[in-house]
């Protein structure tokens, strides 16, 4: 990767945490899954800003690639990024959980805006990316399918049925990465439910399956663009929940919290710190 484009990518998570800190904001008493989607920036941060095939003046053309957010209660980075992309506009990222909104709680399909799907409901969203890519298998097109499920989320039935059948169809369209934060809405995974090693489970349903650093934005390229043979594939990215400011990090509190003018303003000042913004 240039410098350039390094660069860009991480203005661009940059953008995404300052845009998400907003948001969240706005949404005050009502509260905004902080966490999840802070975890979540520099996958999506390559994804949108320097993977994905998409045009900015028209949300719905044919051949754009496909980006599903399984794990819907992270949407504030969602939000973020088709912000970014010019999807959505920053004021309209202000109405986030408001009356009337386009930009709810979870995401709710509005593809003028590139929201693709509805998603909230946990273990759905990578069913939806199979149906997706065997569609555009039958059509041979070469579109490729993103999803992001979160490491708690596999704990669902459906997610194992989806990975079984992904293979079965050899869906090398597409990609699930799992954002592998150690931590659901309740706990830490080892308290609810072991996951042992994600990579050996996604391995013996017969992906293509590798574990990264799910910061490290290079990392998180070349992962993404590796040559596939003929299965999906699966990216393990361990990441840190809260990712970005000290009082969120691997603290669980903020999976759904209620974001303050005091944690605000703390947030800003360390953003500024670390970047050496104006």
């Amino acid at each position: 990767m240039s410098k350039i484009q390094n660069d860009k990518i991480k203005k661009f998570a940059l953008n995404l945490r300052k845009k998400i800190l907003d948001m969240s904001l706005v949404a005050g008493a009502d509260s905004s899954h902080f966490g999840g989607a802070l975890s979540i920036v520099e996958i999506v941060s390559v994804l949108f800003s320097d993977v994905m095939n998409l045009k900015k003046e028209n949300p719905l053309w044919d051949e754009r690639d496909r980006f599903i957010l399984s794990k819907g209660h992270a949407c504030l980075a969602y939000y973020a990024a088709l912000s970014e992309v010019g999807y959505i506009t920053n004021k309209e990222l202000e109405t986030f959980e408001k009356n009337e909104t386009n930009l709810l709680g979870h995401p709710v399909i509005n593809r003028d805006l590139g929201i693709e799907f509805s998603n909230g409901s946990l273990g759905m969203g990578l069913s939806l990316g199979i149906g997706v890519c065997l569609g555009l298998k039958k059509k041979e097109m070469k579109n490729q399918v993103y999803v992001i499920l979160g490491d708690g989320e596999c704990n669902e039935g459906s997610v194992w049925e989806g990975a079984m059948s992904a293979s079965n169809f050899g869906l090398n369209n597409l990609t699930a990465i799992v954002d592998h934060n150690k931590y659901q809405q309740t706990g830490s995974n080892d308290e609810i439910m072991k996951l042992k090693s994600l990579k050996e489970k996604w391995e013996s349903f017969g992906w293509e399956t590798l574990e990264i650093d799910g910061h490290d934005i290079e990392k998180i390229k070349d992962s993404i663009i590796k040559k596939k043979d003929k299965k999906p594939r699966a990216i393990i990215a361990n990441t840190v929940k809260g990712k970005g400011f000290s009082f969120s990090e691997n603290n669980n509190s903020w999976h759904h919290a209620v974001m303050t003018k005091k944690f605000y303003d703390q947030a800003k000042e360390e953003l500024e710190a670390k970047y050496k913004l104006n």
